[in-house]
């Protein structure tokens, strides 16, 4: 007999925690509540209700954290920059913590012994939710299915299904890749993906035309920032996740946002997916165009030299670590100036910075002009600067070292 009585259930209404709900009342003869959260990613969530009730689930968790998912944890992970190995927009990183926090939450909330994910035991989301599930709730269990159970293929768990009564749809025209999908990004990997020489075929993309395909004309949008937030779009204030929305449509329908990489998985392989994240690529060149203006210049590199560390936290599923308030807060001190409008030209793929303002802008006209300055800049203040600066390397020259 199990000592866990009650599992709350990250739950898809998908094949895999279908199964994983009859898995852990047969296996652990236990009471399971499901969780579905609605994080835009283009599905409806309410349908996982009923299959939770046909799986004779009594309490049932959906709801819509879209607003909280940009405002809390997309926001203030932008307002860094922040890009993993140069190039991925951390789309499926950043949403872990928001579901480790309500699986804690709902599990102390209804009295449950463990939670449980569908995630398998070679990707790195189940680090993410584990990691953020042990600093919310040091005592919680955890039962990772793909850890304990022989369903390793979608053949066995069609089976499982069969024999126990499952219901579960077999969609016609479904992606063969596997793919997760929130409001900031969607991803696939799997099928031709697993081998890095082989092109992604033009069907698999679903969010944005190609390139080539992309209006023969620019879409010209600004963008107003308040302390390194994007409030308004075109002079219209917005909430958070209605800003994300419309940049996504409207960088999906230039072709923007595409990405094929390699990637290093914290669990220590190499993985290669292919990301749709338009509105955040969108929004990574508009606010760095927006500090260029507002930050000084050693806070802005200072900036950029935290952001691999802070990158890597995240990624690496840290989110809930004193390490990422830490960073956080020295982040979040410097968006205080961060004001402003950002004018973008999309076309083609491409995001071109064709303007920004802002009354809290650090650039001077008059300083940087290279017409007359009337005395604004001392140009002879110049050699002394440089020489001072030269003095080392006159030094060890002098001593006969050689570079």
């Amino acid at each position: 007999m199990s000592d866990i009585k009650k599992v709350v259930l990250a739950y898809s209404g998908g094949l895999d925690t279908s199964v994983i709900v009859r898995w852990l009342q047969d296996t652990y003869e236990c009471e399971v509540v499901t969780f579905t959260a609605d994080i835009g990613q283009g599905e409806e969530v309410e349908p996982a209700r009923e299959k939770a009730k046909a799986l004779g689930v009594k309490e049932i968790y959906i709801e819509d954290l879209r607003e909280e998912f940009v405002r809390d944890y997309v926001f203030p992970m932008f307002r860094a920059n922040t890009i993993y190995e140069g190039e991925y927009l951390l789309g499926t990183s950043i949403a872990r913590p928001l579901i480790a926090k309500r699986l804690i939450d709902i599990a102390n909330a209804t009295g449950a012994d463990a939670i449980s994910h569908g995630a398998t035991g070679k990707g790195n989301d189940q680090v993410r939710f584990e990691l953020g599930a042990y600093a919310l709730k040091p005592g919680v269990k955890v039962i990772a299915p793909w850890r304990e159970w022989d369903l390793n293929s979608r053949e066995k768990l069609l089976a499982y299904c069969d024999e126990r009564n499952i219901p579960v749809e077999k969609k016609k025209g479904k992606s063969p890749y596997s793919m997760d999908a929130n409001l900031l990004h969607i991803s696939y990997e799997g099928i031709n993906l697993e081998d890095p020489w082989a092109e992604a075929e033009e069907d698999m993309w679903r969010w944005s035309v190609s390139p080539e395909a992309a209006p023969e004309t620019p879409t010209y949008i600004e963008v107003t920032y308040e302390k390194g937030d994007i409030v308004a779009i075109d002079g219209q204030a917005m909430k958070p996740h209605e800003v994300l929305e419309h940049l996504n449509k409207v960088g999906g329908d230039n072709g923007i946002g595409r990405l094929d990489i390699v990637e290093n998985r914290y669990v220590g392989m190499k993985s290669r997916g292919c990301y749709e994240t338009p509105g955040g690529t969108i929004m990574l060149r508009a606010h760095r165009a927006i500090e260029s203006i507002t930050l000084d210049r050693e806070v802005a590199h200072l900036k950029d030299s935290i952001m691999p560390r802070y990158a890597e936290v995240i990624y690496n599923g840290y989110w809930w670590s004193p390490e990422r308030e830490a960073l956080q807060a020295l982040i979040d001190q410097t968006q205080a100036y961060v004001n402003g409008t950002v004018r973008l030209k999309l076309y083609k793929g491409n995001v071109d910075v064709v303007g920004r303002k802002s009354e809290d802008s650090l650039f001077d006209e008059k300083i940087a002009t290279f017409e007359e300055d009337q005395g604004a800049y001392d140009q002879k203040d110049a050699e002394g600067f440089i020489k001072l600066n030269a003095l080392r390397l006159r030094i060890a020259a002098g001593k006969g070292r050689k570079l």
